[in-house]
């Protein structure tokens, strides 16, 4: 059995790589199709012209529900193996509801192209990036309410060093962007797609856009910490039949011993 293939660490690991190619995948297709610069285009230029537009928006609508299942695998695991701390339960929650608003945001974002609807997309930025920093807050948290019981402190201090990065990339990626529109480089720079490096605003474009890729991959490497805990947990699903046909009659119903007439694991 691969590594991959233990437990339901396969979760994780199709959510990284598959944001990952969703990225590279439109970002190629733009540079191919000469719709944005070579060096470091945010990630939103690379969806905004079809047809990577279409590529972009149906990829990350997938990542979007591979990020629900696997906040959700992680929700019920550490429900699982804290079952009487109300701190901790309370905590879960409350990064499962974050979780959840950020894989919102990313639909917002996959479906709001930044050129077309801006103020849509960025409020899907926001829910995606900021609420998504708050839901890795909360894991980090309980990665070091739950050592050394649970686990061991490394991989606290790994989601620590991960939710710093992304913390960094968020502070420079907003101080590049208030300073690029702020109006001293011109207007409508919203829909600029092509920089010249002589132009005025270039340095704090290259910083902006270097700042949100590196603040996508924080993301990305996040969710590479759970794939060790991931292959320690399986879900399993009971099928449970309340009689022998489908019609809705009372003859359909039979004892409590033939309740329980099919029962499988997933």
């Amino acid at each position: 059995m691969w590594w991959f293939q233990q437990g339901l660490s396969v979760l994780p690991v199709a959510l990284v790589v598959w944001s990952a190619a969703s990225f590279v995948f439109s970002y190629i297709t733009a540079i191919v199709l000469h719709h944005v610069d070579p060096l470091v285009p945010y990630i939103s230029d690379t969806g905004t012209i079809p047809p990577e537009r279409c590529l972009f928006g149906i990829m990350l609508n997938i990542s979007a529900f591979l990020g629900m299942a696997t906040m959700y695998v992680r929700y019920k695991q550490v429900y699982a193996l804290n079952p009487e701390k109300s701190k901790i339960l309370k905590l879960n929650k409350i990064g499962l509801t974050l979780g959840l608003m950020s894989c919102f945001g990313l639909c917002i974002i996959a479906n709001f192209q930044k050129c077309i609807l801006y103020y849509i997309h960025v409020v899907g930025a926001c829910l995606t990036f900021g609420v998504g920093a708050i839901y890795m807050l909360v894991q980090t948290v309980l990665s070091y309410l739950m050592q050394p019981e649970v686990h061991s402190k490394d991989i606290f201090w790994i989601r620590l060093t991960v939710f710093l990065w992304c913390c960094s990339s968020i502070v420079s990626m907003f101080v590049s962007s208030v300073v690029l529109y702020s109006g001293l480089y011109g207007t409508n720079l919203v829909q600029k797609l092509h920089w010249d490096p002589q132009e005025k605003g270039y340095t704090a474009h290259i910083i902006s856009t270097v700042s949100e890729w590196s603040l996508a991959f924080s993301f990305l490497s996040f969710f590479l910490t759970y794939i060790r805990d991931f292959q320690k947990i399986s879900l399993r699903a009971v099928v449970s039949l309340h009689g022998q046909t489908l019609y809705n009659t009372p003859q359909s119903f039979g004892t409590d011993e033939q309740t329980l007439l099919v029962a499988g694991s997933i």
